[in-house]
């Protein structure tokens, strides 16, 4: 049966306060797929600016996390491993609750899971599996996990002085440039563009503010089997300032906007690419 998507109150932490209830302090981040890439190099930012890491990946038993986890508490901060599968979107409720359960609050959701396809195959060859799947982890579970978070965070500015909660989605230049061999990647990075425009629409009046962070082409994993490719391109000019993005690239615009570097400027498309976004004859 279909899940229901009509907006409700959520009741686990908001309606139901436990004896102990007690405010933390301290700023509180989660980070989705964070286990590598660009997620642990955001969480590892993150945790420098102060924040307690809650790092959710489908895995908190792998080498990733043992590397994060090592690196958050090196830089004082707690660190608290949260298994998700980001396109269970009837688990998300759950691990919403358990962390506020731990910690009482939310500042900062950094939406970064993500996959490519499988395979890259042409456009006319896509299958409709290959589109879900992409489209359930990139687009679907962030949105809703954004949702329910989003929820919680317009009842916790009640609660919180000087709460300034954020949401940021991590995208990618494939939201704007096609890319024939993996249409499903650039569609659900395009729709997720959205979901950052429209987040930022209705959350504006919760004085919440959110970003979208755009990255270039990075040196990850996911990448890492284009490699020959990128580099020829990059080398023939592709990046007009000539070399490959890194995770931390994006650690440190994230860390930008959640220390509030950029707090009148909700809405807006951070776009870490090294000059792709540069029209030019």
């Amino acid at each position: 049966m279909a899940e229901s998507v009509k907006l409700l109150p959520l009741p686990p932490y908001s309606e139901t306060p436990k004896k102990d209830f007690r405010m933390n302090n301290k700023p509180v981040a989660v980070i989705t797929g964070a286990s590598r890439g660009i997620g642990r190099e955001v969480a590892i930012y993150l945790a420098s600016e102060g924040f307690d890491i809650a790092a959710i990946a489908r895995s908190t038993n792998s080498e990733g996390m043992e590397i994060l986890e090592a690196e958050v508490i090196k830089r004082g901060s707690e660190f608290f491993p949260v298994g998700l599968d980001i396109s269970c979107t009837g688990c998300q409720k759950e691990v919403v609750s358990n962390i506020l359960e731990r910690y009482s609050r939310i500042d900062i959701l950094v939406n970064n899971a993500g996959v490519a396809p499988l395979q890259r195959n042409d456009l006319l060859d896509m299958t409709e599996e290959s589109y879900d799947r992409v489209m359930n982890i990139n687009l679907k579970g962030p949105v809703f996990f954004a949702q329910k978070i989003a929820k919680e965070m317009v009842w916790l500015k009640q609660q919180i002085v000087d709460y300034k909660p954020v949401i940021v989605f991590i995208t990618s230049v494939s939201a704007t440039l096609s890319s024939t061999n993996r249409s499903e990647y650039c569609v659900s990075k395009a729709g997720l563009s959205m979901a950052a425009s429209v987040f930022a629409d209705r959350l504006s009046k919760e004085d919440i503010r959110v970003y979208e962070v755009r990255p270039g082409v990075i040196r990850t994993d996911m990448t890492a089997r284009a490699k020959e490719k990128y580099d020829k391109l990059i080398n023939d000019g592709l990046v007009p300032q000539k070399r490959w993005g890194f995770p931390d690239d994006i650690g440190k615009a994230v860390a930008s906007l959640a220390r509030g570097d950029w707090d009148f400027s909700t809405g807006m498309v951070f776009e870490i690419s090294g000059g792709l976004n540069i029209h030019k004859l």
